[in-house]
């Protein structure tokens, strides 16, 4: 894709390597990607390709050894670490392969907690996590703890809890991995809708052929570059 005034982040040149001297490891080798806003994008390749580490970058999570980030007209690596956090926070949502979910609260509290983080009045955020959870398809279980729940209830309760704050960019690694191919279609489902419905641009890894199919946009990545596009 050609960078455009409506990309909602952009990454040029991107190289992270890690460790020093001899024992140096590049992962990224000058990556770069432009992300129109309300787009489904999908990145893929072997383990070990750097699709982990591009998402990290991307999200803020780490910073680049070279190269720049802009996320919504701002650049992220020129950013203060508490700069970097307070985007994360307020304007981004993050899906790992683990759930993370805190095992002794419910649903509906895993999400109201990340509202509290990102500084949701109080007044609003009963409101918001019930919304969320509404939209993945768990008002009925809110009130269930983890344990209580399937894999897919987990998954589409993190997927509440990264969409609750109502981020322009989610950003999510194997949200499928750990799920049964119907669980997998489901979750892309709600990330269809999230990107038809509100607008929100998702940037996923995936390994699943099936999801290739419904998404707008694929990336390759092949020890750590941009090898192809779909």
């Amino acid at each position: 894709m050609e960078p455009s005034a409506h990309d909602i982040i952009r990454a040029s040149a991107l190289k992270r390597t890690f460790g020093r001297g001899g024992g140096a490891v590049t992962v990224l080798k000058g990556v770069d990607l432009s992300i129109p806003a309300g787009r489904l994008i999908a990145l893929k390749g072997r383990s070990g390709s750097g699709k982990t580490t591009l998402i990290n970058l991307l999200s803020a999570l780490d910073r680049p050894t070279e190269g720049q980030i802009t996320f919504a007209g701002r650049e992220l690596t020129a950013l203060s670490n508490q700069e970097r956090d307070m985007v994360r926070r307020k304007e981004m949502g993050l899906i790992f392969q683990s759930f993370a979910l805190i095992p002794l609260m419910s649903a509906y509290e895993n999400v109201e907690f990340i509202l509290r983080v990102a500084g949701v009045p109080a007044a609003g955020r009963k409101e918001a996590a019930v919304q969320a959870l509404e939209q993945v398809g768990l008002k009925a279980r809110m009130h269930h703890r983890p344990f209580e729940l399937s894999g897919g209830e987990q998954q589409r309760t993190a997927i509440a809890r990264a969409i609750a704050h109502k981020p322009k960019l989610l950003l999510a690694d194997e949200p499928t991995a750990e799920l049964d191919s119907r669980t997998g279609l489901q979750i892309m489902k709600v990330f269809r809708e999230l990107v038809e419905t509100a607008g929100m641009t998702i940037i996923m890894t995936t390994h699943d052929p099936a999801i290739m199919e419904i998404v707008d946009h694929v990336y390759e990545l092949e020890d750590g570059q941009i090898v192809a596009q779909a």
